[in-house]
Order: structure tokens, then sequence, then C-alpha cells
């Protein structure tokens, strides 16, 4: 994805410091040369989004049957292509659109999640509650690094070491381990450890929000301060 830019906004530099990034990055440069041509940018996006489908009904059917499960993950897989392949492959044939890009993928991203976190708050494994509490703190971090991109010209694509990559395979494990431990009531009652980590996830997440908003806030602070001063 190229990120826009005007001409009264700063140059967007792309920050991603996920441990799997140097790698992958050479995997997605050797999937987009061997790409056919009716392989699409657009295409991609397209499978990506049929992958979160997948997702969220491999979750929800999982009342039904724990094997449903596997779709999920199968989902987890096509959505990890179409998504991180979709910008890397109008880079590589240098056709980028910087504004529909950058617009298509975030709004793709926000339907996806929530697909995701539905399905798993339909699903008997984790309460639609502590689901929708993740969906806020991904959505909170989300906000913060398109106003950053804006104001600082930063677009952060991980924190922690860790990108969306990390997060799917995080997700992934965390499926096979559904399927391994089944969702009989946990230490806390109805509370089960699958909530528990989840949860947890979503306070890190609201927690990295506000740091970074209080980071960013007072690195505003001073380069405005500054700019007054001259």
């Amino acid at each position: 994805m190229t990120l826009p830019s005007g001409p009264s906004s700063p140059p967007i530099d792309r920050i991603q410091q996920n441990v799997l990034a140097a790698s992958e990055r050479r995997l997605l440069n050797w999937l987009c040369a061997r790409m056919p041509l009716w392989v699409t940018p657009d295409v991609l996006t397209v499978l990506g989004m049929i992958g979160a489908f997948a997702i969220f009904a491999g979750y929800a059917a999982s009342s039904l049957e724990v094997h449903w499960l596997w779709l999920a993950i199968g989902g987890y897989v096509l959505q990890w292509f179409g998504d991180s392949m979709d910008g890397s492959l109008a880079r590589f044939r240098k056709i980028e659109r910087p504004s529909y890009g950058y617009f298509i993928d975030h709004s793709c991203d926000g339907l996806a999640t929530l697909l995701i976190l539905a399905g798993m708050g339909a699903s008997p494994y984790i309460r639609m509650d502590v689901a929708l509490v993740a969906l806020a703190g991904y959505l909170l971090l989300s906000i913060h690094a398109s106003l950053a991109a804006r104001v600082v010209g930063e677009f952060k694509l991980s924190y922690l070491s860790a990108g969306p990559t990390e997060l799917r395979l995080m997700l992934i494990g965390m499926t096979l381990a559904m399927m391994a431990l089944g969702y009989a009531p946990g230490w806390f009652g109805a509370i089960s450890g699958f909530d528990l980590f989840v949860g947890t996830v979503s306070v890190v997440l609201i927690l990295l929000f506000v740091i970074q908003t209080l980071v960013t806030a007072k690195r505003l602070a001073i380069s405005d301060a500054k700019d007054a001063g001259r």
C-alpha cells in the first residue's frame, strides 16, 4: 500500500519493525514475480475479503461442529495472502493508486477485523462482549495510526515488534487450541481462558493507543512551540 500525501502534509514514512517483516518481504517479492498477469491488486483485495468472511463463517459454525474451525484457519491464510499481496503487487508492477489504495485497504481492514471478531463472539469459545472490546482496541489504534500519518508523517504498521502477520499467527495458534481444549468453563466460571487471552490483547491495544497518543501529543506540542518561536 502506498500512502497518499498532499501539499500541506509531511511525507509519510512507513514504520514496520515486526519480527517477520524482512522474511515476509522476501516472500512477497518472490510471489509478486510469479503472479499471473490476470491477478491484479483488486483481485487480491477481493480474495482477502473472502478470507475474512471464511474466518467469520468458521468461527460462527464451530458451535455446530468443532472442525469448522479449520475453515477459519484457512481463511486466515487466504486473508493474509490477499491483504499482504495487493499493495505489494501494485508496487512491484508500478501501478500504485495511492489515494484509492489507502482508502480501500483501510476500509477492508476495518471490515475484515469486524468479521473476525464478530465470528469469535458468535463462537462458543469467546464472549461477544470480550470480542467487542477487542474491536474497540483495534479501532482506537487504527485511528491513532491514521492521525499520526497526517500530522507527523509516520504510519506505524507494527507495535511491540508485532504486526498483522504475527497477530494472525497468534490467532491461528489460539484457534488450534480451541480445537484441542474445547469450550468447557474455565477457572473463572463463564470467563474462559480464550476470553482472558483476547481480553488481555484488548487491554494491550488500548494501552498502546493511550501511550502513543500521549507521546505524539508531546511531540506535536514541542514542534508547535518551536514553530511559534521562529
